[in-house]
Formats: structure tokens, sequence, C-alpha cells
């Protein structure tokens, strides 16, 4: 951020693109719970991964979730994978969209991590059928 009393035009724009992706819901927890060690690096991913990326105008939103996902999954990161599986809700990706992902990290990234990334999808998806919220991560 710009400094402790106003928040930089990057950081605002991730804030946006952070709830318009993951939720208000997730976005209200990850603040709640950010503490004075880990506050930096929620500033950090706001204006970086958010502000920057997430808000680029290259790619739609339904590819960047795409390419997340398979990212993600293919570095072993489940957590991640379940909060932007979860995501898709606000993106447009598919269901369809994430096998293709997915088979995708399955050709490049190796077929265990992709398919430690299909049973995490299918319980999402399971969770989110149900209405329930799921578990997940705090950025």
């Amino acid at each position: 951020m710009a400094d402790a009393r106003s928040p930089s035009d990057r950081y605002r724009q991730g804030m946006a693109t952070r709830r318009r992706v993951l939720g208000d819901a997730h976005v209200d927890r990850a603040s709640a719970s950010a503490t004075p060690f880990d506050q930096p690096f929620q500033e950090m991913i706001t204006e970086g991964a958010w502000g920057t990326v997430w808000s680029r105008p290259g790619i739609s939103p339904r590819e960047r979730s795409m390419i997340t996902i398979a990212l993600l999954a293919a570095l072993g990161h489940d957590e991640e994978v379940a909060m932007h599986v979860r995501a898709t809700a606000n993106t447009g990706a598919s269901r369809e969209d994430i096998t293709e992902a997915l088979l995708h990290v399955a050709v490049y990234a190796g077929v265990p991590a992709a398919n430690r990334a299909f049973k995490i999808a299918k319980h999402v998806f399971d969770k989110m059928d149900a209405g329930e919220a799921g578990g997940g991560s705090h950025d």
C-alpha cells in the first residue's frame, strides 16, 4: 500500500477484483484474520496478484481461473485449488473448463497431481451443489 493512511489505487483495484472473484465473505474472513505479522502479505497479494495480474484486461476471468487452477494443481497447493474451484462460480469457468485444465496438468505436470486436483474439485463441487461453503485458504 502507498502508506498506512491511504490505500493505493492498485490496492483498491485489487480489493475490488479479489471480492469479485473470491466473494465478499471469503475476503472479509481473510481481512478479519489478518494480524500485524501478516498484514504486509495481505497487502502484497491484494496489490500484486489481484490488483496487477487478475485485473489485467488481456484475458477473461474464466481463462484466469483455468490457468490458476492448473498451476495450483501442478504445484500441489490443495487449499488454493479448492478456493479457486469455488471461485469459478464467480469467474464463469465451467466444470468442463476445469476438466480440460486438469487434463493439461496430467500431461504436463503428472497424473498424480491431476488425480489429486480432480478429487479436490469433485469434493468442492459436491459441497457447492449441496449449498455448503467448504474449506479454504486465507489469501
